[in-house]
């Protein structure tokens, strides 16, 4: 009698086990969801695709809060999805966002690369190499800087810091030395020398960039802290 209930018990465990065992591989399989209290670069994109549409009106900051949720249920409602405010495979796919986080040979650094990229090439096209990387490198110490996102997409994406998202630039293809650019800068090489802002002193017209502290110049821009 001991021995069937120890059989009992174990088989009744082991059906538990594989319960558990199932349903992380389902949801592995489904891919990532995101949800309030998450941060990173697909939040920043889920957010900045929500604001373009007119269904958010906060800081994209990479930051799953409260108003990010609820522009999140809006979006889900007016588009016939589960109103949960989570943001799973469907509703990732119906913001027009791929995420690889779960394939194979992909990871956050590969998405930091081609975003990085995309930035630097439509704001230093033509510019020397160690300029476009420079470009890069200011992207990167505004992550660490306390007054800007601390995310690559929500430096890239936060609103007015660079004209070619609003002058279609941002949308080109991509040059071949800017991903080798985003990779020098991620490595850490920084030609800007520390310096949080860049401008090209030939259409500045702000007195407020003007008055930053230049650092270097590097072809057409001008580094500043």
């Amino acid at each position: 009698m001991r021995q069937r209930k120890k059989l009992t018990l174990f088989l009744t465990i082991l059906f538990a086990v594989n319960i558990v065992i199932i349903a992380f591989a389902q949801a592995f399989i489904a891919g990532a969801s995101y949800r309030k209290g998450d941060s990173g670069d697909i939040v920043a994109q889920i957010q900045q695709n929500l604001y373009d549409w007119g269904y958010y009106s906060g800081s994209v900051d990479g930051i799953f809060g409260s108003a990010t949720e609820e522009a999140v249920e809006y979006f889900q409602r007016t588009n016939g999805l589960v109103a949960d405010g989570i943001v799973g495979s469907k509703t990732l796919a119906a913001l027009g966002i791929q995420d690889n986080s779960t394939s194979s040979g992909s990871s956050s650094y590969d998405s930091d690369v081609a975003l990085l990229a995309r930035l630097i090439s439509a704001e230093a096209r033509g510019e020397p190499y160690s300029g476009q990387v420079a470009v890069g490198a200011v992207v990167l110490n505004r992550v660490e800087h306390p007054s800007f996102p601390n995310t690559i997409a929500g430096v890239i994406y936060q609103d007015g810091a660079f004209s070619c998202l609003y002058d279609g630039q941002f949308n080109e293809p991509v040059a071949d030395s800017a991903y080798r650019a985003a990779q020098d800068a991620l490595n850490g090489w920084d030609p800007s020398g520390g310096a949080i802002y860049y401008f090209n002193p030939e259409t500045a017209t702000s007195a407020w960039i003007w008055s930053r502290p230049l650092i270097t110049v590097i072809g057409k821009h001008r580094f500043c802290s």
